[in-house]
């Protein structure tokens, strides 16, 4: 097993496959988007197989599939199904916006995926339209349900935002209502590839106190063993509640996880704006055990939590790093 100067076990790697997305949302990417990587950069499906392979044999042995959006990605499901036949990979997921995703749950579902994290943050359509500046609610909407329909277990990030989207918060949490899904809100983070700052209004605290007008009998649940999420549930309703804390940080202490980038970097940190990238020494020639002890070496630099990697990046800049770029 993997573990870093801090004693923390590290066993989940979220894998950025594409950097583009098909989405502009506010607070991920301008209305032009980004300044996209070239093809020639970005990691080849046997370049993502040879590396993840290496983590496996490192102990990892949770492999989230991120963006962009992943599905944009030419192939992305056959790359998907190679991934799930790696040895010592217990758990493997993706996070997708859901406009491409509908016509490969099947294949999902056979090939081992049992959850499956849906972007969305609101659930009226023009409100959809004016955050993410695509009419495709509809489209989202459709994969839910056939997620649902497939037993794959389902949890929504809805980012929460003033002035956007705070209407959508109670008729989110109702969907638990009947639906076995979990509802997750997460902060506004400042990763949205422009020099906008964030408001830091709605954090954890007034998300619960503004559920909690509406569902005084909201309880707090168990949060699972490194979450990112501090977890509630409704008595009597189908699914659960979550909010994560992603800009104030809270749940640093225990975490597991590290990240690759499109273009092959391996960060440690969310916060981090540098890493060592894989791919460019793999194409350099590096051996497996080579790679290895490069990356045992980077994990035990990883950071305390996202303040001290904030402190520490190489250098700052007026453009936020979008979301896209770093791998959602």
């Amino acid at each position: 097993m993997l573990k870093d100067k801090f004693g923390r076990d590290i066993n989940y790697l979220r894998l950025a496959v594409v950097d583009r997305c098909n989405l502009r949302c506010t607070y991920c990417m301008p209305e032009n988007g980004l300044s996209w990587i070239k093809q020639k950069e970005l990691m080849t499906d046997e370049e993502m197989i040879r590396i993840c392979s290496v983590f496996t044999e490192l102990g990892i042995n949770k492999i989230r599939i991120t963006g962009g959006e992943p599905f944009v990605r030419k192939n992305c499901i056959n790359l998907i199904e190679q991934l799930s036949q790696l040895q010592g990979l217990d758990d493997l997921s993706i996070t997708t916006n859901g406009l491409l995703t509908q016509e490969y749950i099947p294949r999902l579902k056979s090939f081992g995926v049992k959850s499956v994290n849906l972007s969305l943050d609101t659930l009226d359509p023009d409100r959809f339209f004016s955050i993410t500046r695509r009419k495709s609610f509809d489209k989202v909407m459709n994969t839910l349900d056939s997620l649902i329909q497939h037993q794959i277990k389902v949890k929504i990030n809805a980012v929460v935002m003033e002035d956007h989207n705070i209407d959508d918060i109670i008729p989110l949490v109702s969907l638990t209502r009947e639906l076995p899904i979990d509802v997750r809100f997460i902060e506004e983070m400042p990763f949205n590839g422009t020099n906008a700052e964030v408001s830091l209004k709605w954090n954890y605290t007034r998300i619960l106190d503004h559920i909690k007008t509406y569902f005084p009998g909201i309880e707090k649940i168990k949060d699972p063993k490194s979450s990112t999420s501090y977890n509630y549930k409704i008595p009597g309703y189908a699914g659960d509640i979550g909010i994560i804390a992603a800009y104030t940080r809270s749940f640093c202490g225990d975490c597991n996880r590290i990240r690759i980038t499109p273009a092959g970097e391996l960060r440690t940190c969310l916060y981090s704006n540098n890493g060592i990238n894989l791919k460019d020494l793999l194409r350099k020639g590096k051996t497996d055990q080579e790679l290895k002890d490069i990356i045992i070496n980077s994990i035990q630099h990883k950071p305390k939590d996202g303040w001290e990697a904030e402190k520490s990046n190489i250098a700052s800049s007026l453009i936020h790093q979008s979301m896209a770029t770093i791998g959602g």
